[in-house]
């Protein structure tokens, strides 16, 4: 037996988050059956999404490709209207799936690949993967902004607190941020809260990956040194997650 979210996530369709919310909108079925959140299934039973069959019959190779996302491309694995997702706009032979979403109006660094677990390790906020943006506002800004912004900073929308994060001067109305943890709209709330508009927000980095010089609209695969120090990455995650699983509630500082 295996979860169907797990399934979904091994087959290359989705994270298992993504799944669920799949499942939940009553678009996953198992054997003509619609699905349900939480269920598990066994390996002979058929699952289609939309209709369409879901399967784990082929292996693939792991693909890991950085791409330059433009704005107006949304992260979505349908498109709505006049919106162009990312899977349509990318045109990409193999079935890929986004490691993070970025909002419409902005740009930059997506990673994107077929291994549905290394998808699900890169999105658990527990693991304080860092990423870097340059943001530019409407207006200048002075340093008290930076600090404001650096400190963390309340979201009234979201009844929460920011994470502490770095945030650098780069210009008159541009600055770089680096965060651990992603918020919806995190970085246009905070400017907002603080009151400032974002008129440009771009990816610059994801963990140890950077978009370097590639061109907007455009991927490319990852050298061989960025998959392994991004795969050491990721597994040190996951022994640090194991070993604070395995902690009592005395030895562990958030609970």
């Amino acid at each position: 037996m295996i979860r169907l979210n797990k399934y979904m996530s091994e087959a290359g369709i989705c994270s298992r988050r993504e799944a669920d919310r799949l499942i939940g909108q009553g678009r996953v079925t198992v054997d003509g059956t619609m699905a349900s959140v939480g269920m598990q299934i066994e390996e002979n039973q058929k699952v289609a999404l939309d209709g369409r069959p879901v399967g784990q019959d082929k292996k693939h190779d792991r693909v890991i490709i950085a791409v330059n996302k433009p704005r107006g491309v949304v992260c979505s694995n349908v498109s709505q209207r006049d919106e162009v997702n990312i899977i349509d706009f990318l045109k990409f032979p193999e079935k890929i799936m986004y490691a993070g979403r970025l909002d419409k109006e902005s740009e930059g660094l997506l990673l994107m690949t077929n291994d549905g677990d290394m998808i699900n390790q890169m999105m658990r906020a527990a693991n304080y993967h860092e990423k870097e943006y340059e943001v530019t506002l409407d207006r200048p800004f002075n340093e008290r902004f930076l600090k404001d912004m650096a400190a963390g900073v309340y979201l009234k929308e979201l009844d929460e607190t920011t994470r502490p994060c770095v945030a650098e001067r780069l210009g008159k109305r541009t600055f770089r941020i680096i965060l651990t943890q992603g918020l919806n709209r995190q970085i246009r709330r905070m400017c907002k809260e603080l009151g400032f508009h974002v008129q440009k927000l771009k990816r610059v980095r994801i963990m140890n990956i950077c978009l370097g010089h590639l061109k907007t609209g455009t991927w490319r695969n990852l050298s061989e040194r960025e998959v392994t120090e991004l795969l050491r990455l990721l597994e040190n995650d996951a022994e640090t997650e194991t070993e604070l699983n395995q902690r009592s509630p005395e030895q562990c500082p958030d609970c």
